[in-house]
């Protein structure tokens, strides 16, 4: 018993100064602990001074934080790129439009045609790559002026002046002289075929037709190609020219809108179906004069049938006789016949 006893009493002695600990720090610990357990003293803080001190200004030549600092590497794709890409603060103006081929191959070697802004009317009327026709080179750097200056497409203008080159020029020459004028009847206008108001658009709508009345020769002269007393064959040679050049050729004999002068235009039809109507019409016949004409001296003497004077008076009484006799003889009486029908 006194061994168990004193066994007891070792135990106990070692396991209260744990539970002690353990007691004391779980009310220190715990919401209890500011009542009932010792709480250590909080440090104060150290009172800041009255004044703050600022640190010294910073010398003029000491370098930049953003200079200190190194430059970050910027990625391939940005180092390459170009710097059109940049989006400039204003819009830069439009380029102007590249001439057409047809532009450039009509030098002023050939013709005087300044280019002219693109028209864009109502309905399709207009066009693109117009310029202002006023005369034809020739190839011995004459020209031919066009009056008044036609407004055309530029291949229309490029078809009249090789017209005029090579065609008509050599026309001329056969007759001793040269072409000084083109008498431009009508080019672009913004109307409907034959000026039919609402009609389909004419190729003049477009710019691509031109009207000629005469060409006006050096010599004072003139070839009017719708003029009958123009010499046949002259006419028949421009019409032939003509024909062979454009897809529309209309004159006299195709409608009364083209008695008086020659349309010509490049309509662009299917199977390139081109028409050349125009009759050469011969010319009209001299006007008979009024009197007669002299009589030939080595003409017989005409005959004259003589009557005698003594017949006169016989013819004269018998002619009175024949009445006098009428009024002697009474008329007679025919019956009435009954006709039954």
């Amino acid at each position: 018993m006194v061994t168990a006893a004193a066994v007891v009493l070792m135990l106990g002695v070692q396991t209260e100064p744990a539970a002690a600990a353990r007691r004391s720090g779980a009310w220190s610990q715990g919401p209890w602990g500011d009542l009932f357990g010792e709480r250590k003293p909080r440090p104060r803080r150290a009172a800041l001074p009255s004044s703050v001190p600022l640190p010294k200004p910073r010398p003029a030549d000491a370098p930049t934080a953003e200079s200190s600092k190194p430059e970050p590497e910027k990625p391939a794709a940005e180092k390459q790129a170009p710097a059109e890409t940049e989006k400039p603060v204003e819009q830069a103006a439009p380029a102007p439009p590249q001439p057409s081929a047809c532009r450039l191959a009509l030098t002023d070697a050939i013709a005087i045609a300044p280019s002219i802004p693109d028209i864009k009317g109502a309905g399709g009327c207009g066009g693109e790559d117009l310029v202002r026709l006023e005369a034809v080179v020739l190839p011995d750097k004459r020209r031919v002026s066009v009056k008044p200056a036609a407004i055309l497409r530029c291949a229309m203008a490029t078809a009249i002046a090789d017209w005029i080159r090579t065609d008509m020029a050599p026309l001329a020459a056969s007759l001793d002289t040269t072409i000084s004028d083109l008498d431009n009847f009508d080019s672009f206008e913004c109307r409907g075929r034959n000026r039919v108001v609402g009609g389909r658009l004419s190729e003049h709508g477009r710019a691509n037709a031109l009207d000629v009345r005469a060409l006006k020769l050096a010599n004072g002269q003139s070839i009017s190609l719708t003029d009958r007393t123009v010499s046949r064959e002259t006419r028949e040679t421009v019409l032939h020219s003509v024909c062979a050049r454009f897809s529309t050729v209309l004159g006299p004999g195709s409608d009364w809108y083209h008695e008086d002068h020659i349309h010509l235009d490049l309509m662009e039809r299917r199977n390139n179906y081109t028409i050349c109507q125009w009759n050469v019409w011969d010319p009209l016949p001299q006007t008979a004069p009024l009197l007669p004409a002299a009589r030939p001296e080595e003409a017989p003497p005409r005959e004259v049938a003589a009557k005698p004077d003594s017949a006169k008076p016989d013819a004269a009484k018998s002619e009175k006789a024949k009445p006098a006799a009428a009024e002697a003889t009474p008329p007679t009486k025919k019956r009435r016949q009954n006709r039954r029908f």
